[in-house]
C-alpha cells in the first residue's frame, strides 16, 4: 500500500498561532504553575476514594479488580447473538453487552411494517421472552454481569430479563447489571424515544422505585454522554448535559416520592472516550468532581455511594474511518487509555471494522485484546490516578469542571433540562459544535488520518459481516408462530391491566413484568402504552 504523505502541507502545525482542546480549551506551550494556577494539592486532589472522588471512586481502583471488559455485540438472531457472547466470554470478556436491533429500540415487532428491512441490522432482535430466553440460553445469568443498551422499552427489556432468569431459577435479587434507559439524551441526541417525555420519565421513576425493592443490585440507569458526543458535542459539552440529564432524573425521582440515598446509589454513567487523551482523562476527572459536589449540596445525599460517579466508557465510534481501517486500531488504543487513566468502571473497544459494518468475529477478538493489552501490558494499571498532579491534567480537570458548570447553571436559568431540550438550547448547542468539527476537518486545521491527510492510494480491503435477509422472513415467522399457539385470553387480560395502570399513578413494573410471562410481545406492550400516552413528535430546531 502507497501511502500520500501531503508532505507540502506538513509546516501547516508549525504556522498555527494558538492551540486549543477539543472543547476549546486554550493550551500553552507547556503547563507550570507560572502560566497555569497553582495547584493546592490537599484541595484540589485530595485521594482516590475520597470526596470529591476526583482521583476515583475506590481506593485501590484496578490493584483490586480490573474495569470490567464488556464488550458490546448482539446482531441477526438470539441463537447468532448468544453464540457470540459464548465467543467472547471464552476470550476473556468480563460482562456481557447487549446491542439490540432497531425495531426492539423503539418497540415494534419484527412483522411490523415499519420494521422492514430492520430485523436484526444493528443488534438483535427480541420480540418475546422466547426470543430472550435463547439469547440467554446456557448463560448464567446470576453468575454474569449483563448491559443492555436500550432505553424507550428499557422497562420492558429488564422484566424479560428478570423473566428469564426466574426460569434459570435464580431470583431478581441475585442480578447483576445495568440498563441504560436514559430516554433524555434521546430527545437531544439519538432519537429512539416512542412516548411524549413525562410518561418516559415515568418510566424511568418506576424502574429505580422497582429495583430498589426487587433487583436491589441492579444500575437502573445509565445516564449517556456517549451518544451526545458522537451527535458532535465538545467534552465539556458531553459532561455539561449529561450531568444535567441526571439533575432531571433525580428530581423525577424526588417528586415522584423517592428518597435520594435509596435510588442515587445505583445511577451509573456512560461517556465517550475519544481522542484527544488529556483532555479525556480531565473529562471524566471533573465529571466525577462535579457530580460529587451536586449531590451533596444541591440534593444533600449522605450515603457516599450516591456522591460516586460511576460510569461505563465506549470508545468513539464516530472517530472511526472508513479509510483505511486498520489504523481505527490505533485510535481505539488511544482512547480505551484514556478511559483507563480516567478510572473508568467498565470499558467497551469499538472494533475496526465498525465504520463499514457490526464487527466481525476477529475483530471483536482484536478489540478485547485491546483492553487486555492495556491492562496486563501496560503498567498504567497498577497505579490509581497515576496522571494526577500532572500541571497540563489539573488544569485541563479545573477547566472542564468549570465550563461545565456554566452549562449547567445555563440550563438551571431556563428550568432545567427538559425546558431547554423543548426550546432545542441543548440540540443547536451540539449542532453548532459539530458544524465547527467539520469545517475544521475540511480546512485540515483538525487533522484525520487517512481522510484529509495522509491518504492512501489504494486501500486493503476487510472481512465485513453481512446480514442474512433470510433473518428478518425467520423472525417474523416466529413471532406469528407465538402468537397462535399462545394463551391469548391470558396476553390479553395482562395487556388490558397494563393499559389501565398506565392510566393510574401504580407502578408499571410488575404489570409489564406480567405480561412478558405472559407472552406479550415488546410490539404489544409499547402499543397498549402509545394508546394511553401517545407518541412523540419533535420541534424542529434550526
Amino acid at each position: 500500500m502507497s501511502t500520500k504523505t501531503d508532505a507540502p502541507k506538513s509546516a501547516a502545525r508549525e504556522r498555527r498561532e494558538h492551540f486549543e482542546t477539543s472543547s476549546g480549551i486554550p493550551l500553552p506551550t507547556d503547563f507550570n504553575p507560572s502560566n497555569t494556577e497553582a495547584l493546592d494539592y490537599d484541595r484540589d486532589l485530595g485521594d482516590p476514594g475520597d470526596f470529591p472522588y476526583t482521583r476515583g471512586v475506590r481506593r485501590n481502583l484496578y490493584r483490586g479488580r480490573l474495569w470490567t471488559m464488556r464488550q458490546y455485540a448482539g446482531y441477526a438472531t438470539a441463537e447468532e447473538s448468544n453464540a457470540r457472547y459464548k465467543f467472547l466470554l471464552s476470550q476473556g470478556t468480563t460482562g456481557l453487552s447487549v446491542a439490540f436491533d432497531l425495531p426492539t429500540q423503539i418497540g415494534l415487532d419484527s412483522d411490523d411494517p415499519l420494521a422492514a428491512g430492520e430485523v436484526g441490522k444493528v443488534g438483535v432482535a427480541i420480540d418475546s421472552l422466547e426470543d430472550m430466553e435463547r439469547l440467554f440460553e446456557g448463560i448464567p445469568l446470576g453468575e454474569v454481569s449483563t448491559s443492555m443498551t436500550i432505553n424507550a422499552t428499557a422497562a420492558t427489556l429488564l422484566c424479560l430479563y428478570v423473566a428469564v432468569a426466574k426460569k434459570q431459577g435464580v431470583t431478581p435479587d441475585k442480578l447483576q447489571g445495568t440498563i441504560q434507559n436514559d430516554i433524555l439524551k434521546e430527545y437531544i441526541a439519538r432519537g429512539t424515544y416512542i412516548y411524549p417525555p413525562a410518561p418516559s420519565l415515568r418510566l424511568v421513576t418506576d424502574t429505580f422505585a422497582y429495583c430498589a425493592e426487587e433487583v436491589p443490585n441492579w444500575n437502573t440507569i445509565s445516564i449517556s454522554g456517549y451518544h451526545i458526543r458522537e451527535a458532535g458535542s465538545t467534552a465539556v459539552q458531553e459532561v455539561a448535559f449529561t450531568l444535567a440529564d441526571a439533575i432531571a432524573y433525580v428530581e423525577a425521582a424526588l417528586g415522584a416520592g423517592l428518597k435520594v440515598d435509596e435510588f442515587a446509589p445505583r445511577l451509573s454513567f456512560f461517556f465517550n472516550a475519544h481522542n484527544n487523551l488529556l483532555e479525556e482523562v480531565a473529562k471524566f476527572r471533573a465529571a466525577r468532581r462535579l457530580w460529587a459536589r451536586l449531590m451533596r449540596e444541591r440534593f444533600h445525599a449522605r450515603d457516599p455511594r450516591s456522591q460516586m460517579l460511576r460510569f461505563h466508557t465506549q470508545t468513539a465510534g464516530s472517530t472511526l474511518t472508513a479509510q483505511q481501517p486498520e489504523v481505527n486500531v490505533v485510535r481505539t488504543t488511544v482512547q480505551a487509555l484514556a478511559a483507563v487513566l480516567g478510572g473508568t468502571q467498565s470499558l467497551h473497544t469499538n472494533a475496526m471494522d465498525e465504520a463499514l459494518s457490526l464487527p466481525t468475529e476477529a475483530a471483536a477478538r482484536l478489540a478485547l485484546r485491546t483492553q487486555q493489552v492495556v491492562a496486563h501490558e501496560s503498567g498504567v494499571a497498577d497505579t490509581v490516578d497515576p496522571l494526577a498532579g500532572s500541571y497540563a491534567v489539573e488544569h485541563l480537570t479545573n477547566e472542564v469542571d468549570r465550563l461545565a458548570l456554566d452549562y449547567i447553571q445555563k440550563i438551571d436559568a431556563m428550568g432545567g433540562m427538559l425546558r431547554a431540550i423543548e426550546l432545542g438550547y441543548v440540540q443547536r448547542e451540539i449542532q453548532e459544535a459539530a458544524y465547527r468539527y467539520q469545517r475544521a476537518v475540511e480546512s485540515e486545521d483538525a487533522v484525520v488520518v487517512g481522510v484529509n491527510r495522509f491518504r492512501a492510494d489504494t486501500e486493503t480491503p476487510v472481512p465485513v459481516l453481512r446480514i442474512d435477509p433470510s433473518v428478518e422472513r425467520a423472525q417474523v415467522e416466529r413471532v406469528r408462530a407465538l402468537r397462535q399457539r399462545r394463551d391469548a385470553e391470558k396476553t390479553e387480560v395482562a395487556l388490558t391491566l397494563l393499559e389501565d395502570a398506565a392510566r393510574s399513578d401504580d407502578n408499571l413494573l410488575p404489570r409489564i413484568l406480567t405480561c412478558v410471562e405472559a407472552l406479550a410481545t415488546v410490539g404489544e406492550i409499547s402499543h397498549r402504552l402509545r394508546r394511553v400516552w401517545g407518541e412523540y413528535r419533535e420541534a424542529v430546531t434550526v
